[in-house]
């Protein structure tokens, strides 16, 4: 079986540089165009939880991460009067998980990864087909965090970590290599081919260039048995 993951993180619908409009909904019908099977995002704002399903045709599982000091509508109003200034401080931030709906979505965990600091950081997991996990994660460049996300997503597997990892070659033994910047689509117990990152023509719409992240994107396979099942399982704690 044969997966398309790709993440991105879209840097609350700024252009880069930033402008004064957002570019969200650009962003996600974009990154949703080719139909990849799912779509890790980071740096969302919370208004725009609601409306991911709708940009997309993905089904989506998200975890807020940083809460917004408006209530979610007036804050999508406000930051949007000038988007390249105000940002999560308004309308707070969120990861979220889109999953095509040619495929099953189990909800699994979310974990906080941070100990301390102001903006949490989260790592959370979906199951696509009851065969493959995928965790979603938006780190600081601390390395506990990136340890704590392994460790995570060790619990499963086949699995694969995607996302912004704020660190360069993200990876440890049995895992697949990381990307050469710091967003990845990594693999425990997973083929991880064609792994690219989108050049800058590529995510410009109308002469505007995208988010400060370039999309990433990979194949991930991975067998399974006789029984047309994968090896998924969940360590004992």
């Amino acid at each position: 079986m044969e997966l398309l993951i790709r993440t991105w993180n879209v840097f609350h619908g700024n252009a880069h540089p930033p402008r004064s409009r957002s570019y969200l909904r650009q962003m996600i019908e974009l990154a949703s165009a080719d139909r990849p099977d799912v779509l890790c995002l980071q740096e969302l704002p919370l208004w725009s939880l609601r409306l991911l399903g709708a940009w997309s045709g993905m089904q989506v599982e998200a975890v807020p991460t940083f809460p917004s000091v408006l209530p979610r509508r007036l804050a999508g109003w406000v930051t949007r009067r000038h988007q390249g200034l105000l940002r999560s401080a308004i309308a707070g931030q969120a990861n979220a998980i889109l999953v095509s709906p040619d495929h099953a979505l189990e909800r699994l965990e979310r974990l906080r990864v941070s100990a301390h600091g102001h903006h949490p950081r989260f790592v959370h997991a979906v199951r696509i087909d009851g065969r493959l996990t995928v965790v979603n994660a938006h780190l600081s460049p601390n390395a506990e965090e990136l340890e704590r996300a392994f460790v995570f997503a060790e619990q499963w597997r086949p699995s694969v970590l995607a996302g912004d990892l704020n660190r360069r070659g993200a990876s440890r033994p049995a895992w697949s290599a990381g990307a050469a910047g710091i967003d990845h689509v990594i693999g425990y117990g997973v083929t991880v081919r064609a792994l690219t990152e989108w050049d800058t023509e590529r995510r410009t719409v109308d002469g505007v260039v995208l988010s400060d992240h370039a999309p990433v994107e990979a194949r991930c396979s991975f067998a399974l048995d006789a029984r047309g099942e994968a090896g998924q399982s969940r360590r004992r704690k």
